[in-house]
């Protein structure tokens, strides 16, 4: 897959930034709603969010450090390879949800869990969005940042990107079909 950097950029932005959207209207959900869980395996509103804050808490201070210290200048063209479209895909959003398993440490079932979940989340999409600007002074193809799976696997910046905001999104789809569930 080949893609012009700045709309590769763009569409990131885009998702994230409706990523953010989504989380500012669950704010005024009562907290109850928030916690509201299907069965007791499934994962509450905030739950899916707090999984998606331990992700961040490992991809933004990763993402924040190779940017700065890339010496790769920008590309106009990222090209993804086989890892990058295989991890992309993988934790991209599909309606037939193929369920996967979470590391231990990203499950945060049965957590006890707050309005500051949501806030931690809004506070990193801001860290993302700034991250994606500075990125354009980066070539994407040839920064590469560790996976939270496995510090030895590296990822082209690009794929990271979209590794973690398709992922921000697959969760976020996630807590909205819950949030539908708990209204009824």
């Amino acid at each position: 897959m080949a893609i012009a950097t700045k709309k590769l950029l763009q569409s990131l932005l885009d998702i994230t930034r409706q990523n953010l959207n989504s989380i500012e209207k669950l704010k005024n959900q009562p907290i109850d709603l928030l916690n509201w869980k299907q069965n007791a395996e499934s994962w509450s509103i905030l739950e899916c969010i707090e999984h998606l804050n331990r992700y961040g808490d490992f991809y933004i201070p990763e993402i924040t450090n190779k940017i700065k210290t890339s010496n790769y200048k920008s590309s106009e063209i990222f090209k993804s390879n086989w890892l990058g479209k295989y991890f992309s895909k993988s934790v991209s959003y599909n309606e037939d949800l193929n369920k996967m398993k979470t590391f231990k440490s990203m499950n945060p079932l049965n957590s006890e869990l707050d309005i500051e979940t949501l806030e931690k989340f809004i506070n990193q999409q801001h860290q993302i969005i700034e991250l994606l600007d500075k990125s354009k002074n980066v070539n994407l193809d040839k920064t590469k940042t560790a996976i939270s799976i496995s510090k030895w696997i590296k990822l082209k910046l690009g794929d990271t990107f979209r590794v973690l905001i398709y992922h921000n999104d697959r969760h976020i789809k996630q807590a909205e079909k819950t949030l539908k569930k708990a209204s009824k």
